[in-house]
C-alpha cells in the first residue's frame, strides 16, 4: 500500500447531461477514445448502401423487422423543437445524413446510427395521438399541426422521402461491429458505451439488466438511480453480471472493460450458453449484493468516503463493481456483526492508499488497476474476521 499522507484528496467529479447532475462520478478510463486498437481484416468490415423510402422504413418499424432498441430513453431528450425542425427539413427536402443498420442472421435490422431522428419521424408520422405537434419551425408555416393536420401533399412528401441507409451485414463479427458503432455514432448526443451496447443488444440481455436495476435493493443501495437517463444504472448491473458470471481471470486473458462487457452481453442473450436457471442465480446475487452493501455503508454505498469527508460523493462505477463482487457471498448477519471494522478498512484506504485511489479513478480499466482494487475489496471486506 502507498500512502497518501501528504497528498491531496482527488476532486470528484460529477457527471453531467443536459445540465443536470447524473449522481454518477465521471470515470477516468486512460485514453478509451473509441478508436479501433485491433487489427481488424478489412475484409471482415461488410457494409452496403441502399435506399430506402422513408414509408418503407416506418413500415419495417411498425412491423418489428427494425428494431428502434425499445426502453432506450435517451431519444425522449429532444425537445419539441428539434423534432419539428427534423420534420421541417425532410418537408424542405434537404437530405437527411446517412443511416446505419445492422442486420442479423434472422434478416432483422438494428439501429446503429440514426436511432433518434427515426424515433422521431416515427412518432410524428406513427403515433398520431401519441405524437407531437410541429413547434418552432423556421421557414414553414405549419406550427401547432400533427401529421394528421397537414395537407395530403406534405404527408405524401414524407413518406416518400429517400434516406440513405449503410447496412453492416451480419457477417460482421459483433467487436468489429461495436467499433464501428462508436466511430459512426456522431448524430445528436453520441451514444456512450452502454447506450451502444443497448442498441446492439437483443431483447434477453436488455431484460436481464432492467429487471436487475428495478430491484429496490438496488434502488436502496443507489438512492434510486434506476432509469439513468445515459443507462449508468444498466452498464453497473452488467460489470457485476460480467464479472460474476465469467470471472476475474476472463477479465485479464482481455483486460479491456468494453470487449468484456460485450462479452458478457453477449452472454446473457444466449440461452442455449446461459440458462435461465442460471440468470435466477444471477438475480439473487445481486439482490444479496445490493442490500449487503447498503447494509455496510449506507448512504456512502458505492461511493467515495474517505476520513473526514461526511458529505456524500457521486456514485462510483469501479466501486460499485469492485463492492458489489466483495460483498455477495457473506450472509447479512456477519456483516451486521463487523460493519464497522469493515467500513474503518475501506475509509483508511480511500484516505491514504494512492494505489487504490488511482485504481477507482483513472485509467480505470488497466489490468493492474482492476485487479488490485478487486484484492482490496476482498481483503476490505474480511476485516474483523
Amino acid at each position: 500500500m502507498t500512502t497518501a499522507h501528504a497528498q491531496e484528496e482527488p476532486e470528484v467529479v460529477e457527471d453531467v447531461f443536459d445540465g443536470l447532475a447524473t449522481g454518477v462520478e465521471v470515470e477516468g478510463d486512460g485514453g478509451a477514445d473509441g478508436s479501433i486498437v485491433r487489427p481488424w481484416d478489412p475484409a471482415l468490415i461488410r457494409v452496403s448502401t441502399n435506399q430506402f423510402s422513408l414509408r418503407n422504413i416506418l413500415d419495417m418499424i411498425d412491423e418489428g423487422s427494425l428494431e428502434l432498441a425499445p426502453d432506450f430513453q435517451r431519444g425522449q431528450v429532444w425537445k419539441t423543437e428539434q423534432k419539428s425542425r427534423l420534420v421541417e427539413s425532410v418537408l424542405l427536402q434537404i437530405p437527411l445524413p446517412a443511416f446505419y443498420f445492422a442486420e442479423d442472421s434472422q434478416g432483422k435490422f438494428r439501429v446503429v446510427d440514426g436511432l433518434q431522428r427515426l424515433s422521431t419521424l416515427h412518432a410524428f408520422a406513427r403515433k398520431r395521438g401519441e405524437g407531437f405537434r410541429l413547434k418552432g419551425l423556421e421557414y414553414l408555416d405549419e406550427n401547432e399541426k400533427t401529421f394528421t393536420d397537414l395537407p395530403l401533399q406534405w404527408q405524401r412528401r414524407i413518406y416518400n422521402t429517400q434516406l440513405v441507409v449503410n447496412v453492416i451485414d451480419p457477417t460482421t463479427p459483433s467487436d468489429v461491429m461495436y467499433d464501428i458503432f462508436k466511430r459512426i455514432n456522431t448524430g445528436g448526443t453520441p451514444l456512450n458505451a452502454q447506450e451502444i451496447r443497448h442498441c446492439m443488444s437483443r431483447a434477453r440481455s436488455r431484460d436481464t439488466l432492467k429487471t436487475m436495476t428495478s430491484m429496490s435493493e438496488f434502488n436502496t443501495a443507489t438512492n434510486g438511480i434506476g432509469g439513468h437517463i445515459r443507462m449508468n444504472d444498466r452498464e453497473m448491473a452488467l460489470r457485476f453480471a460480467a464479472f460474476w458470471l465469467l470471472g476475474m481471470d476472463a477479465y485479464m486473458e482481455r483486460p479491456a472493460m468494453d470487449l468484456f462487457l460485450e462479452r458478457a452481453t453477449e452472454l446473457l442473450d444466449n440461452a442455449k450458453e446461459l440458462p435461465d436457471s442460471r440468470i435466477n442465480d444471477l438475480y439473487e446475487a445481486f439482490r444479496s449484493a445490493m442490500s449487503n452493501a447498503h447494509l455496510v455503508f449506507g448512504e456512502h454505498t458505492f461511493r467515495k468516503w474517505p476520513e473526514g469527508v461526511t458529505g456524500r460523493n457521486p456514485i462510483n462505477r469501479a466501486l460499485f463493481e469492485i463492492w458489489s463482487i466483495a460483498l455477495a457471498p457473506y450472509t447479512p448477519e456477519d456483516l451486521e456483526r463487523r460493519r464497522t471494522a469493515i467500513v474503518a478498512a475501506a475509509r483508511d484506504r480511500m484516505t491514504h492508499d494512492i494505489e487504490y485511489l488511482d485504481a477507482i479513478t483513472a485509467s480505470t480499466s488497466d489490468r493492474r488497476r482492476v485487479e488490485y482494487r478487486f484484492q482490496a475489496a476482498a481483503e476490505d471486506a474480511k476485516a474483523g474476521a
